[in-house]
């Protein structure tokens, strides 16, 4: 049985999670219709990872006895200056994603939850990844700077990225 102060904690998890995925989301339309083709396909593959995560949680909390909640969101920020900008801000949205899955990691410590904690280690892992991910692409962007051919090709690279990329939860179970 999930403890309440827990169950609480991840509710909040997964209303930041499906924040995530609707930021990411309104990112990539951003970069859809401002020929950043590789770079919308690249955020549209993060919106499904955010939801794939916030049903993860979900399920965690409903399969632990307690029972998962949905809140309401506010609309995210739709109108971006240019593609630097927006790496930007997914680099300062995933070092809050890190931060509140730490202060979540915190909660399940400080109850002694260690199931709960165990299961936690996974998106700590996830997290480093995604910094490290988005601190590349971001370094990259900023090198270019307003060069087009050199924005072209780190496109490009975003493109294949996304079409390497495996499905979002293909090496975990939901």
């Amino acid at each position: 049985m999930i403890k309440k102060a827990v169950e609480a904690a991840i509710i909040e998890q997964i209303r930041r999670e499906e924040h995530s995925s609707r930021l990411y989301l309104s990112m990539a339309i951003w970069c859809e219709t401002n020929g950043f083709p590789g770079a919308a396909a690249f955020l549209y593959r993060q919106t499904e990872e955010e939801r794939f995560h916030q049903l993860r949680f979900i399920h965690y909390v409903n399969d632990r006895g307690g029972k998962a909640t949905l809140m309401a969101l506010e609309q995210p920020l739709n109108d971006y200056t240019s593609i630097l900008d927006i790496f930007r801000k997914v680099m300062e949205h995933e070092e809050y994603v890190s931060a509140s899955i730490n202060q979540l990691y915190e909660v399940t410590l400080i109850e002694k939850d260690y199931t709960t904690g165990n299961f936690i280690q996974w998106f700590i892992t996830e997290q480093i990844e995604e910094e490290s991910t988005m601190k590349n692409i971001l370094d990259k962007i900023s090198l270019v700077g307003d060069d087009k051919g050199g924005m072209f090709h780190i496109d490009k690279e975003l493109a294949a990225m996304t079409a390497a990329a495996p499905a979002p939860g293909a090496s975990a179970t939901v």
